[in-house]
């Protein structure tokens, strides 16, 4: 935890530690993601609707949602449902131990100010990517992240190209889909659509 945090991901999540699911996830309270990213322009979304955030969802014990977008390099918006990691713990955390992100498409890492940490795979079994961005929402960089060994001496850190506020990360491939990529910008905030999609 000392040179970053730990790991997460974007898909569908069984719960915490290989353990059964978690109620879902309490929406994030718009103050409370403002304060978490410190006013930066890339919060300030709106509620999602769409097939991905229809999905049945269940949580991870004290770990809150939000609704995000992005808006790819040729215009095209992909909105979403992400597991937040707003506190010191929880960035630590992540996605450790993670097999099944139950019906959500990722977790992102939030900061009230700039920061260049690189993220590593320590007790993460699954392969993930990841993508860093910068106050304004404004893509920085991505990379994949291979699982470090549990009886590993050292695990590698995978760093940003630059400094960032928020960093998404999602299972390995899985960036794509959301139209992830150079030139792309991402927008947080709003509720997730209905768990059960009746609204």
């Amino acid at each position: 935890p000392g040179r970053g945090s730990r790991a997460a991901l974007v898909s569908s999540r069984r719960g915490h530690e290989g353990g059964g699911g978690a109620p879902p996830a309490d929406p994030a309270a718009r103050g409370e993601l403002e304060e978490w990213w410190g006013g930066a322009r890339g919060g300030g979304g709106v509620p999602v609707r769409g097939p991905r955030a229809w999905a049945r969802r269940t949580g991870l014990p004290g770990v809150g949602e939000t609704a995000a977008s992005v808006t790819a390099v040729d215009g095209t918006v992909t909105g979403c449902c992400l597991l937040v990691a707003a506190s010191d713990e929880q960035r630590q955390r992540g996605l450790m131990e993670v097999t099944d992100l139950g019906g959500y498409e990722g977790m992102v890492f939030v900061w009230d100010h700039d920061v260049e940490t690189g993220f590593w795979m320590r007790n993460t079994p699954t392969p993930l990517s990841i993508a860093w961005f910068d106050a304004a929402g404004e893509f920085v960089s991505a990379t994949d992240m291979a699982p470090c060994p549990p009886d590993a001496d050292d695990c590698p850190t995978y760093p940003p190209d630059g400094p960032y506020r928020f960093a998404v990360e999602v299972f390995q491939g899985d960036l794509d889909a959301l139209g992830v990529g150079p030139g792309s910008r991402l927008t947080l905030g709003g509720a997730c659509a209905s768990r059960t999609g009746d609204g």
